[in-house]
């Protein structure tokens, strides 16, 4: 027991750590794109060289993104305040380290009596380092010097005399800053310098005996459990960046970024799949794929946990392929798309053919495995499983973030409400897309509410404003936004809980009365009457009935079950109308179908495309 305790804690401490990185790192990552680019396009060997636009590379690696980094580090710790004191401190890092030009112009004119400091400094110059990137010290120094400025204002405030507070404020902060900077110059700065070294010795020696692809087999499983965080950024983005500097790209912005063991192992759901996991896994490889949300094949994996086998076969193949043909990126592929990890490519057809050879061997690899996996599973994967890995995946997301998950909802009050805000971790990713899917249908009923998405960290307090955000995160928007409104799903991608909410915005009723899934309706048709199934749709949702059409053939043919399947628009329903035919609507549409058809049997559901009423309704045929 006290074992399994230990383990257990080991895990949180790492899940946290890697969450104050991201935390760190992924409001930046725009700032690591735009270097990426610059280096692409404008150094010598880019694609389109330019001296002038080039002299933007080393100013913007060695020092915006540390600064930037120990800045937003200070602030999630202690608000703006926190972020000047831990810029100040990583500015003592960064001088301990970089090259000598920017200062010369220190001395340069200086009277003759300078003599002894000039030379001095110009010798404290030529001592300093070799140029290593402090971003490793940012993520030190800014998060401890807003806590020893966090620390100081709780002693010093409460005996501040009224009328002195702001020069209080200001020395202090000035003061704070100004130590940790000297210490940062003289201890820290060398520290992770050396350190870095060392780190990035151990990584050459791995890449030139071909070990890297071993770092998979901890990554895979890593990602699917939210360990790999810690491991991304606070050490592949680091030195991954310092290798770009050497050889102008690195092979360790792919390690975790490659989507094609998750794509392999979508696909094999798409093709060896069942139940819900079968049809949902072709709109998922859009998802991962296109878009670089990794996170939407996490459940898939987590359902079945032999296929963490398939993503490391896939992880340590790509990372062989791009190891031996010399693969590498320019910048942090974020997030790992295939149009993010393409864009990062260096120049040259070798190079990309290197890359995508890296992608698709991972997938093909990762597909075989899960496929062998999945054709000798005799279970039935069905709603329940992917639903009971999606919730255990929030809770590793919980767990991640030290909090549990709770259910938060608050009542709507549709007259109060002028803005919807969707809330994650970054801002970004699964948050952007349920904003998208949620805007969509604020659009269709007549809404002219704002709809948009922000990281929770950035929420602020207001009474017009709906936050949605994920169940394990309810807490924390509870802190930030307590005036506000807020619902809280388990899945930004498909919730019901959006129906819920526009039902509530336009009538009277309470999200409080509405967020429960709607009963199975099922219970009311008569299985012992049915000759056909048809889909009823208007002419914008053809593609989402013919999609139902085929996910119910499949469940169907799967079980046996020989009743012909087809797919009508509402104007063409009344043919329909006998007792005998069972039309699935969505719930929305469900009175307008019943005036074209009212003595048919109806199957109200959320979306065309689910799966969790037709497995029911064929497990109620086969009793």
């Amino acid at each position: 027991m006290n074992e399994e305790k230990a383990k257990f804690s080991l895990k949180v401490a790492v899940q946290r750590i890697g969450s104050a990185l991201s935390s760190m790192v992924m409001p930046n990552i725009p700032i690591l794109i735009a270097w990426g680019v610059i280096t692409t396009l404008f150094i010598g060997d880019g694609w389109l060289p330019n001296p002038q636009f080039a002299l933007l590379v080393g100013p913007m690696l060695a020092y915006l993104i540390p600064i930037m980094i120990g800045y937003t580090g200070g602030k999630n710790v202690y608000d703006h305040r926190g972020g000047v004191v831990g810029a100040i401190a990583t500015m003592g890092a960064i001088v301990a380290t970089q090259g000598s030009i920017p200062f010369l112009n220190t001395v340069s004119g200086m009277d003759p009596s300078s003599a002894n400091f000039v030379s001095g400094f110009k010798d404290a110059v030529a001592s300093r380092g070799t140029d290593v990137p402090m971003i490793l010290a940012a993520m030190i120094l800014g998060p401890l010097g807003a806590w020893v400025i966090k620390k100081f204002d709780a002693w010093a405030q409460p005996k501040v005399k009224a009328g002195l507070e702001m020069l209080v404020n200001n020395f202090s902060a000035g003061l704070i800053g100004f130590a940790m900077a000297l210490i940062a110059n003289k201890v820290v700065g060398p520290i992770i310098e050396a350190l870095t070294k060392v780190m990035a010795h151990g990584v050459d020696f791995l890449i030139s005996n071909h070990l890297i692809p071993l770092a998979n087999l901890f990554i895979e499983p890593a990602k699917i459990l939210f360990l790999n965080n810690a491991i991304n950024h606070g050490i592949l983005t680091p030195l991954g960046t310092e290798q770009v500097l050497k050889t102008g790209k690195s092979l360790l912005f792919l390690l975790e970024a490659n989507p094609g063991p998750g794509l392999g192992v979508l696909l094999a759901f798409w093709f060896f799949g069942k139940g819900s996991a079968k049809a949902t896994a072709p709109g998922a490889i859009i998802i991962h794929f296109i878009g670089g949300i990794h996170e939407i094949y996490f459940p898939y994996v987590m359902m079945k946990p032999a296929l963490f086998g398939a993503v490391m076969a896939g992880g340590v193949t790509g990372t062989f392929v791009n190891n031996m043909l010399g693969s590498g990126l320019k910048a942090p592929a974020s997030p790992g798309s295939i149009i993010a990890i393409l864009s990062m490519t260096p120049k040259g057809l070798g190079n990309f053919a290197a890359v995508l050879a890296g992608v698709i061997s991972a997938a093909i690899v990762s597909f075989l495995v899960a496929a062998l996996i999945l054709k000798n599973d005799k279970s039935m994967v069905d709603d329940s499983t992917l639903e009971a890995a999606q919730a255990e995946l929030a809770s590793n997301k919980a767990v991640a973030k030290g909090q549990t998950q709770v259910g938060t909802d608050t009542a709507i009050v549709a007259a109060n409400i002028q803005h919807i805000i969707f809330a994650c971790d970054a801002g970004m990713g699964s948050s952007a897309m349920g904003a998208s899917i949620l805007r969509d249908k604020v659009k269709k009923a007549g809404l002219t509410i704002d709809v948009t998405n922000r990281a929770i960290a950035n929420l602020t307090d207001a009474a017009d404003t709906l936050v949605v955000t994920q169940e394990e995160l309810a807490p924390r928007a509870a802190q930030m936004a307590p005036s506000s409104t807020r619902v809280a799903v388990s899945n930004f991608l498909n919730s019901p809980k959006y129906e819920a909410i526009i039902t509530s915005l336009t009538g009277s009723q309470k999200v409080d009365q509405v967020v429960a899934v709607h009963d199975d309706v099922t219970n009311e048709i008569d299985l012992n009457l049915i000759d056909e199934v048809v889909f009823a749709h208007d002419a914008t949702a053809i593609g989402s009935a013919t999609m139902g059409k085929e996910t119910i053939n499949a469940i169907f043919k799967n079980n046996g079950v020989k009743i012909p399947v087809s797919d009508v628009e509402f104007l063409a329903l009344s043919a329909y109308n006998a007792a005998n035919i069972v039309v699935v609507v969505t719930q929305d549409n469900l009175n307008l179908a019943k005036q074209y058809a009212p003595n048919a049997q109806y199957l109200s559901v959320d979306s065309l495309i689910t799966t969790h009423e037709y497995d029911k309704m064929v497990a109620r045929m086969k009793k």
